[in-house]
């Protein structure tokens, strides 16, 4: 035996175990215990054997060097009656002569009488007697050997000295039979004393020891737990005989320590080796396939458990379903239950969580109402698998339908049921009902359960109430990782880092070690709050504490970036991730995915593309609907509608994204049409699609079709119209110019106006040039929004068509006096790899002298097609020369002539500017179009212009 060889070549008579004193007294075997030995017998610490030879075969003779019988005690010892006599113990040295007595009369046979002299021995202290009493007279039985240790625990006691004391009687000559071995091994696991049990095995082995199956097991599951799973294995390999019981100690192992396919793999040799196995490892076979997927494995355990006529079983057939469900099968889970000859309230259940977890929920509802015919009353179990499942889908307010409803019929909700209770609560935004929830776990006792507390803090800290949730925190008995890590969190992203790193402080001196989730919180923290460097730092730390930074530490630096804007250093952490050897997952690559979408990065949202397609994530939905976005906001529509259509299993968000992709191209029937067809394929529309489809119809100039739409969105899908609807609709009537109608909609809406209402009637006005509503909504856009320099530069574009110049001044006049700057304005290009920046204001591009040049023999060719300039675009009281130099200094056509300068023919140009086209620029981008027959896309602050043949798909409505 290759594995225990090793441990024997070293030295087999030196101590496995540490040192033990070079002259041990020797023990008598129990009956010959003197009691004067068990005087003083306490450890002061733990002591180990010098020598594996304490498993001899034969008990070695031993006497005392004093020896002392119970005929020198000081009075004779009158008759015993036990009990009477135990009732009189006053102090220890009467225990012992109690125990004395005893041995003499050979009266230590009535296990009653042990326990009670063992707990006379624990009273008093005397942890070693008690224990030596326990090991020779007790029982060979793990329950009441679980039962002594919880005792001496109790009294104070450490249950290593079990062990000790075994060592002890080993070395002084007992001899143990299997099954007290069995239960020594089972305590050395339970105690992690690894090397008393290598010894035991040890000495087996010398003694050529004929181990029973039990003992064999416990090896198996000792090594397992002190030695490590390949300890294990080996030692199993090494047994000839492997009995079924062997084979499901090996399969649990494994299982313990998610080596799921592993376990698999065993069991599949257990069946060639035509050993059955029992039910339990069956039961947690199956739990095995469900957590990973294993369908085909499942199917095959199903097959066994028909061939050996084991569907009768309810525990299995129970199992059997939730494998399935797992496995997203439901047909084929629903097809075992209906085979079962009885039923279970378990298996009801099994059957509606499947159900309900797949959200099912009218099947969920139609089985809950079945079990009355089988007599069978629904459990707290059975609410809480459809409070689960409702709320994994988002069904939040049926989740307060089903708390309510399970109260009337009797059942009083219990910690499973207030954590799901409490997700809804999170997601309805609704603090005042998480307050009443708060209040009935106080009034039931259920604050004591840690999942409740960690539940609460987390719905606090959501709820933007950092004081209530730390108030929870402080009144939590018990406190594990997650409560810390939540409130961590929640400082973190609130921007208190100070407090926030307080708590790690804390956390740590509680002897909780932080750990990934605790540092990617604090990343996530200060990358979100553009304290990119600190956010940087917190990964320097992770390293470290002796942790490795993951996936997860990286998308929070990179998302944090992401939102706060700061697009390079998010992709540039991207390059220092991969530099670490990580991979990123679907959560990454959305991200950057967006960064692509929000500058427009056509280029390296393709490369982006191309890395999902090698690290496997291009199936992933949520990477998918992201690509969609990327696609669409980057100029190339046709891409995204051809990885919209290779989704298979389409989700809300995707068909949103993609109808969106349409409305910024001002295609808003194409976005009508798709729209369609996400009804007909049963998938329902939420607030966001309307939003996307009303800015089709905006971009479009579809009137008709968007009050249409917005009349259904209440009538039909029950959604209540919002601001940004409400802000589609006074767009797209305006800009159609029907602005009597705007007006109209505006005093009779049911919401109050806000910036974004008033914005569009003033952009529609100025197009339209209608001072009277235009000044309206300047008055209460300089109230609304004071320090936002677009409303005041709309107002004197409007007031300069006018040639109302002294209303231009008094807007300017306004400005200076409010200390409100004009934005800067920009346009860029990419080119290759490099990104050209063309600025109203700052630094001029190096090649503008050529880039002027080439655009005056543009304007040159377009005015010889028809070309006018458009004055009005100028608001400065200026000749018409000026006004026609200044027009030529527009950024948008200064980045489209270094386009058209230094790509290929053919090639599309696509430029993005931050502010709004004006139509100026926007009339020469078509003559360019026309002249160089290239294809321009124009993305501007609000939508797209795919320009070509001198054609806008905007069809002048922006």
């Amino acid at each position: 035996m290759r594995f225990m060889h090793s441990f024997l070549t070293v030295q087999t008579t030196c101590s496995l175990l540490g040192n033990h004193q070079a002259s041990m007294d020797k023990l008598a075997t129990f009956h010959n215990l003197n009691p004067l030995f068990l005087q003083n017998t306490r450890l002061s610490k733990p002591h180990r054997i010098c020598s594996l030879n304490f498993l001899c075969v034969r008990v070695r003779s031993t006497t005392y060097e004093t020896p002392l019988s119970l005929s020198s005690l000081p009075c004779p010892l009158p008759k015993l009656h036990f009990l009477d006599e135990v009732a009189k113990i006053k102090t220890l040295s009467s225990v012992k002569v109690l125990h004395a007595q005893m041995i003499k009369k050979e009266t230590l046979d009535n296990t009653d009488e042990i326990k009670s002299l063992i707990t006379s021995y624990l009273e008093f202290g005397d942890f070693k007697s008690a224990t030596m009493v326990f090991i020779m007279g007790c029982p060979r039985n793990y329950l009441m050997w679980m039962s002594f240790v919880e005792e001496l625990r109790s009294f104070g006691g450490n249950p290593v000295e079990i062990l000790q004391v075994f060592s002890e009687l080993q070395c002084g000559g007992v001899i143990f039979d299997s099954e007290v071995l069995t239960l020594i091994l089972k305590l050395c696991a339970c105690l992690k004393d690894s090397w008393l049990g290598v010894a035991i095995h040890c000495c087996l082995i010398k003694r050529g020891f004929d181990m029973d199956v039990y003992l064999k097991t416990e090896l198996i599951s000792f090594y397992g737990t002190c030695w490590g799973i390949e300890r294990a294995k080996q030692v199993f390999g090494e047994m000839s005989d492997r009995e079924g019981i062997l084979w499901n100690e090996m399969i649990l192992l494994n299982l313990k320590n998610e080596r799921w396919l592993k376990a698999l793999e065993l069991f599949k040799g257990m069946q060639f080796s035509f050993v059955k196995t029992n039910i339990s490892t069956i039961l947690k076979v199956l739990r095995a396939c469900g957590k990973i997927g294993a369908l085909d494995e499942g199917k095959q355990i199903h097959g066994y458990v028909l061939r050996r006529a084991l569907d009768s079983n309810l525990s299995i057939c129970d199992s059997l379903i939730t494998m399935y469900s797992r496995n997203n099968r439901i047909k084929q889970a629903r097809t075992v239950f209906d085979s079962m000859k009885d039923y279970s309230l378990s298996s009801w259940n099994a059957i509606i969580s499947s159900y309900a977890l797949f959200g099912y929920f009218s099947d969920a509802w139609n089985l809950l109402n079945e079990m009355k015919r089988y007599n069978l009353k629904p459990d707290i179990v059975t609410w809480n698998c459809l409070l689960s499942g409702h709320s994994r889908h988002s069904s939040y307010e049926m989740v307060l339908t089903i708390l309510r409803r399970m109260q009337s019929v009797g059942f009083k909700p219990n910690s499973s049921s207030i954590t799901s209770v409490l997700q809804s609560v999170i997601e309805l935004d609704s603090l005042e009902f998480g307050k009443e929830i708060h209040g009935f776990v106080i009034r039931n006792g259920l604050d004591n359960d840690v999942y409740v507390g960690t539940s609460l803090l987390d719905m606090y800290i959501k709820s933007d109430c950092l004081s209530h949730a730390q108030a929870v925190f402080n009144a939590m008995k018990k406190r594990n990782i997650f409560s810390w890590n939540a409130l961590i969190s929640g400082y973190s992203y609130k921007g208190l880092f100070e407090d926030a790193e307080k708590l790690l402080n804390f956390m740590v001196e509680e002897g909780i070690k932080p750990d990934l989730v605790t540092w990617n919180g604090l990343c996530s923290g200060y990358s979100l709050w553009g304290l990119n460097k600190e956010a940087r730092a917190v990964i320097d730390r992770i390293k470290s504490s002796g942790l490795t930074p993951n996936v997860v530490s990286w998308t929070a630096l990179i998302s944090g970036c992401s939102q706060n804007g700061n697009h390079t250093d998010a992709l540039k952490y991207l390059i220092e991730m991969q530099e670490e050897g990580i991979n990123p997952n679907s959560a990454t690559m959305s991200i950057l995915l967006r960064v692509c979408a929000g500058l427009s990065l056509l280029h390296k949202g393709e490369e982006i593309h191309c890395l999902s397609i090698r690290i496997g994530l291009i199936e992933d939905v949520f990477v998918a609907t992201a690509l969609i976005d990327m696609y669409s906001k980057a100029g190339n529509l046709g891409i995204a509608l051809r990885v919209f259509r290779n989704i298979q299993k389409k989700t809300l968000a995707s068909w949103n994204c993609m109808i969106m992709g349409f409305s910024i191209h001002g295609f808003g029937k194409e976005a009508i049409s798709l729209f369609d067809e996400m009804c007909n394929a049963g998938v329902q529309p939420d607030a966001i699609t309307f939003t996307a489809l009303l800015s089709g119809c905006k971009n479009s100039g579809l009137v008709k079709e968007g009050w249409k739409l917005f009349d259904s969105m209440s009538q039909d899908y029950n959604i209540d119209p919002t601001i940004e609807h409400c802000c589609c609709l006074v767009d797209l009537l305006g800009r159609v110019g029907y602005l009597d109608q705007a007006w109209s909609f505006i005093e009779t809406m049911p919401l109050t106006p806000d910036a974004s209402i008033w914005g569009a009637l003033l952009a529609s006005c100025r197009t339209h040039r209608n001072l009277e509503f235009a000044e309206i909504a300047a008055k209460n856009l300089f109230k609304l929004e004071p320090y936002n320099s677009a409303n005041y530069v709309l107002m004197m574009n409007l007031y300069a068509m006018s040639n109302r110049w002294e209303d231009v001044e008094r807007v300017k006049s306004l400005m200076s006096k409010r200390g409100v700057k004009i934005s800067q304005v920009w346009s860029w290009i990419q080119i290759d790899q490099t990104i050209h920046m063309f600025s109203a204001e700052g630094k001029p591009h190096p090649d503008t002298g050529k880039v002027y040049f080439e655009l005056y023999q543009l304007v040159s060719e377009m005015k010889k097609l028809g070309y006018v300039p458009d004055m009005n675009c100028i608001h400065q009281n200026l000749d018409k020369e000026k006004k026609e130099n200044m027009l030529l200094s527009h950024t948008e056509k200064l980045a489209i002539t270094y386009g058209l300068m230094n790509t290929k023919d053919g090639v599309p140009i696509r430029v993005i500017k931050n502010t709004r086209v004006c139509s100026d620029c926007h009339e020469a981008a078509k003559y360019m179009s026309l002249i160089r027959n290239r294809e321009i896309f124009l993305r501007d602050g609000l939508r797209f212009h795919h320009i070509k043949e001198g054609k806008c798909t905007c069809n002048d409505c922006w």
